[in-house]
């Protein structure tokens, strides 16, 4: 079927190529067929899922035994962060061999963003609970109201933190940071932006949406469970809970939520979607991995160890996961 594939693509890439040679008078033409010609030649996950293959998960050592918390994919490189231990940054460029990074405090670093040339986490402890970066490795603590910061993102020229209460932060540039109402008085644990929108989710059974980012709506979730993450791909938004009967709901503009099964009754921490797959970790389980190419049907993957998988991030063509507790706290499995 793949070879099949590839033999398709090599032809229509010469028959493009061969129009690019006798019609050379419309650069426009010319630059469409090209990105055209370079899409059909490669293996597109996000366009056709079902021509890609999830490869098993290895363990992979991280620097130090610590609670790590949450993990990004930029700059050609991840980088992990934890919520104690020495050095509570890591940075690795296959997700296999990691590096150790200094923090800029001793805080309990919980989630990590990249946007505007700038990686920007947040914690929820310490004096300053933000810090930047503009490689991952020299990080500089910023200073922001001492609130308990679960999730940082960006979206419509804005750095949005979102935390446990009922204020938001939000920064132009990561360094200045102002207060927003949020949707209502709850524990505010993800957020994403995605189709001109932020969406928003709480362990207390909340969803919240906004344009702007500084003016949100509360809406009513799926099920009231104990929701954890919210992703965005295919054109919806997907979000996993800790509890409920049905631990994944899903909505195409962020309001009206639609409850789905998840592959077990585990507690499903973070969900994540990169190159046309959706990928959730849980902390509970027999298999505390599921993926799904369409966030409605969902299927059970065997991890490396029986640890508290949390982040996710996806690069080069691997999904890498870090955990909260086990032996090996990394586990990476190729998607292509």
């Amino acid at each position: 079927m793949k070879k099949s594939l590839y033999i398709t693509r090599v032809i229509i890439f010469s028959l493009f190529l061969n129009t690019l040679t006798v019609s050379c008078s419309n650069d426009k033409d010319n630059n469409n067929l090209v990105l055209a010609a370079l899409l059909l030649t490669n293996n597109n996950c996000e366009i056709h899922p079902e021509n890609c293959k999830l490869g098993e998960f290895i363990s992979a050592s991280a620097t130090e035994a610590n609670v790590w918390a949450a993990i990004t994919f930029a700059r050609n490189q991840f980088v992990a962060l934890s919520q104690d231990g020495t050095n509570r940054v890591m940075t690795s460029s296959d997700g296999k061999v990691w590096t150790s990074r200094t923090a800029a405090q001793a805080n309990q670093w919980l989630s990590i963003t990249y946007a505007n040339n700038l990686y920007v986490a947040v914690a929820n402890s310490g004096t300053n609970r933000v810090m930047t970066s503009p490689d991952g490795i020299s990080w500089t603590s910023r200073t922001i109201p001492a609130l308990n910061y679960n999730w940082v993102t960006y979206g419509k020229g804005l750095f949005i933190a979102v935390a446990d209460g009922s204020t938001f932060q939000t920064s132009p540039d990561g360094i200045n940071w102002t207060p927003r109402s949020a949707p209502a008085n709850q524990s505010w644990r993800s957020v994403v932006f995605a189709n001109n929108k932020f969406v928003t989710v709480s362990s207390s059974g909340g969803v919240g949406t906004s344009s702007d980012g500084i003016n949100w709506t509360l809406r009513t979730a799926a099920e009231p469970n104990d929701w954890r993450s919210v992703t965005f791909g295919h054109n919806l938004f997907v979000a996993v809970a800790l509890t409920g009967t049905n631990r994944v709901m899903t909505s195409q503009d962020g309001i009206n939520w639609a409850a789905r099964s998840a592959s077990e009754q585990n507690e499903w921490y973070e969900v994540y979607y990169a190159n046309g797959l959706f990928m959730a970790a849980a902390a509970t389980g027999t298999n505390r991995i599921m993926t799904s190419t369409d966030g409605i049907n969902w299927t059970a993957r065997q991890q490396t160890e029986n640890n508290f998988w949390k982040g996710i991030a996806y690069g080069n063509d691997k999904f890498v996961v870090v955990a909260v507790d086990g032996t090996n706290r990394v586990q990476y499995a190729t998607w292509k």
